[in-house]
């Protein structure tokens, strides 16, 4: 099995080689997210930030860099937004979708405007959290205010420049995508704390077993149905015309075109945290006795009681929203039915060109609606459990569950892949 994989692919020395330096990229990466920045009282940034909301959902990707207010305390995360406008901007500015179609030089290209995108956007964001955070830092003199702002910006955007860095040095010389490693890397550097927090809540009484056995089966259910929607797609069963040239006859052999149910990945629950949290996070700007703060910390916050139902309505209505735009937007049914009909191909039944069109986007918006439910519901786990259960600060739920299953998938696909190509048969078929 899975274990039998990693045992054949460490026999491998070129295979060996790459695991090692991944290891060794996500140990650089670990021992960053403890490197405190300067002019920051600890204890007072940790009231500050609390728990729940979408400071925990990013100190989760992070890996606690956040809390910990360390060089990588952004993490990642201005790299994935400035990714996802690229790609948005791919399908509304003519420049881009020109790049999007030359090649491996346009993707360079590409490539080189998101690491632009990704500085400006770390420095925004870090600057935008040093402002948010002032209070917590200790400035030696009140003129130096906003050099230390700027400097302490400074410091998060060169973390995350370094995190970009990093991740393409995985993806080039290691094994998987270095991003999504970054990712998981974080997200399972916070299982301890899970844990120690459990056992402390299980020592006061707070906590029973059965809550526990029942976290374990629900963990272990969202991990069955992960595998099983990511790894779920409807084949179209395509047949090409043969074609007589000369004495050979070409074409007449059948495929299919494999539409895959979560098209979009974990990006709708990205946007849809964002989006869903802003309330909250403009709440933190006004005195908490405000209507407004009042308000939104009442019923536009994850708190697991019934006030939180109108939270959990918008996010899952905002996920299964985005999880259509993100798949209309990376998947066109009429550049597909255009390339089957440009080279003899056609769906049985269906007529090529229009009608070709318009039956897969019939079939996409089927699947997608399966899977951006799919999405919510995993989404909202982590309130429900808040909810039925005395943990409050576990958001080590559905989403980073679902994040850190897909990376584990993808990564061993990689490397049965590269064994494959080594004469080994691995357990992914």
């Amino acid at each position: 099995m899975i274990l039998e994989t990693l045992r054949d692919a460490w026999k491998v020395s070129s295979i060996r080689k790459k695991i090692a330096f991944t290891l060794l990229m996500l140990l650089v990466f670990r021992i960053g997210s403890h490197i405190p920045i300067p002019f920051m009282d600890r204890d007072l940034l940790q009231n500050m930030m609390g728990s729940g909301g979408l400071f925990d959902f990013f100190n989760t990707f992070s890996g606690g860099s956040l809390k910990r207010f360390s060089v990588f305390a952004l993490s990642i995360m201005p790299y994935i937004t400035a990714s996802i406008i690229i790609t948005l901007l791919t399908v509304v500015v003519p420049y881009l979708e020109r790049l999007s179609k030359e090649g491996e030089q346009g993707r360079k290209k590409i490539a080189q405007l998101t690491r632009y995108a990704t500085v400006v956007l770390g420095f925004i964001n870090g600057f935008g959290l040093t402002i948010g955070l002032r209070n917590a830092l200790t400035i030696p003199q009140e003129n130096l205010r906003y050099p230390i702002y700027i400097m302490v910006a400074l410091v998060l955007t060169a973390g995350t420049a370094f995190l970009m860095w990093l991740g393409e040095q995985i993806t080039e010389k290691g094994i998987g995508n270095g991003i999504s490693l970054i990712i998981f890397c974080g997200i399972v550097a916070g299982i301890p704390d899970v844990v120690k927090n459990m056992v402390s809540l299980l020592k006061v009484g707070e906590l029973n077993w059965f809550a526990v056995l029942g976290l374990a089966i629900i963990a272990a259910a969202i991990i069955a149905g992960v595998i099983f929607i990511q790894e779920g797609q409807r084949r179209i069963p395509v047949q090409y015309a043969k074609r007589v040239v000369g004495r050979k006859v070409y074409g007449g052999q059948s495929s299919h075109i494999p539409l895959k149910v979560n098209q979009a990945g974990v990006i709708p629950i990205i946007f849809g945290v964002s989006l869903v949290a802003f309330p909250a996070t403009i709440a933190t700007w006004f005195p908490s006795d405000s209507g407004f703060a009042t308000f939104a910390n009442k019923w536009m916050t994850m708190n697991g009681e019934l006030t939180s139902i109108p939270y959990l309505v918008v996010y899952a209505l905002l996920i299964i929203f985005f999880t259509f735009f993100y798949t209309g937007i990376t998947f066109n049914p009429i550049d597909v039915a255009d390339n089957l009909k440009k080279y003899g191909g056609f769906i049985p039944g269906i007529r090529p060109g229009r009608p070709t069109s318009d039956y897969l986007f019939k079939i996409m918006n089927k699947i997608t609606l399966a899977g951006g439910i799919f999405l919510a519901i995993i989404a909202v786990i982590p309130s429900l459990i808040m909810g039925f259960t005395n943990i409050t600060n576990i958001y080590l739920g559905g989403t980073s569950l679902l994040i850190v299953v897909s990376v584990a998938l993808d990564t061993m696909k990689q490397m049965e892949n590269q064994l494959l190509q080594r004469h080994y048969q691995g357990f992914l078929k």
